[in-house]
């Protein structure tokens, strides 16, 4: 069995009921849970939360939201692979053991069905830990630099600061939508981001963080101009 699990707790601090927020017409949850659906691959979808209108509103659009997130894994601290690794733990307690997992954020707008099977694909072809989505950053982190206290600044690579952007090999971040793994490898706690794991690396243009008002603003244009058809990969 796979399931799908999109953690989604309330009262979050920089964009109040961010997981229930209307993005383009309806709740923001409502689209990660509709890209699940589209990807085909799930026997179910559920929604990890301690809220109630969030969980109503999950329920409303098709997930299923089996039991309340206790009160130690819904603060600003808490880690996703224990919330997931609980979810996992009340599907075994009722007798439903999941085989591979996949945790898909709730402000995941821009994921795709296409590179969530990707993800399942390369997990049991090359036995990774985990598979997540990733994209390259818009400028060489080599050519990096901070600003210090004085306002001066500090580069961080000097030896690299020179050398044109073409020269210097590309690197990749985590895009924060999707993360596959075996329902053993999350009950381990093992963690994601590792020397063990696949990336699945999607297109710049899909990656947008959601963090701020401004984040969603920006996130909320980009969608409502893409060209559907040319946006599906």
């Amino acid at each position: 069995m796979n399931i799908c699990i999109i953690p989604a707790r309330g009262k979050s601090k920089r964009i109040p009921q961010k997981n229930i927020k209307f993005f383009c017409g309806k709740p923001i949850i409502a689209w990660s849970i509709q890209i699940a659906k589209d990807s085909k691959c799930f026997d179910k979808i559920i929604v990890s939360t301690d809220d109630l209108e969030i969980a109503s509103l999950a329920k409303k659009y098709g997930a299923e939201v089996p039991f309340r997130r206790p009160k130690y894994l819904s603060n600003d601290f808490a880690p996703t692979v224990p919330v997931i690794s609980h979810a996992i733990n009340w599907q075994i307690k009722n007798n439903q053991k999941p085989l591979y997992v996949c945790c898909i954020y709730p402000t995941s707008v821009f994921a795709s069905h296409y590179y969530i099977n990707r993800g399942l694909r390369v997990l049991k072809k090359f036995n990774s830990r985990y598979t997540f989505s990733a994209t390259n950053y818009s400028h060489p982190i080599q050519r990096s630099f901070k600003i210090k206290k004085n306002n001066k600044l500090k580069v961080l690579y000097p030896r690299h600061y020179k050398s044109r952007s073409q020269d210097l090999e590309t690197s990749f971040h985590d895009a924060g939508q999707f993360y596959w793994g075996l329902a053993d490898t999350w009950l381990q706690n093992k963690t994601v981001i590792s020397k063990d794991s696949s990336p699945i690396v999607i297109p710049r243009n899909r990656v947008q963080d959601i963090d701020t008002i401004e984040d969603w603003e920006i996130a909320e244009r980009i969608f409502k101009i893409k060209d559907k058809k040319k946006f599906l990969f």
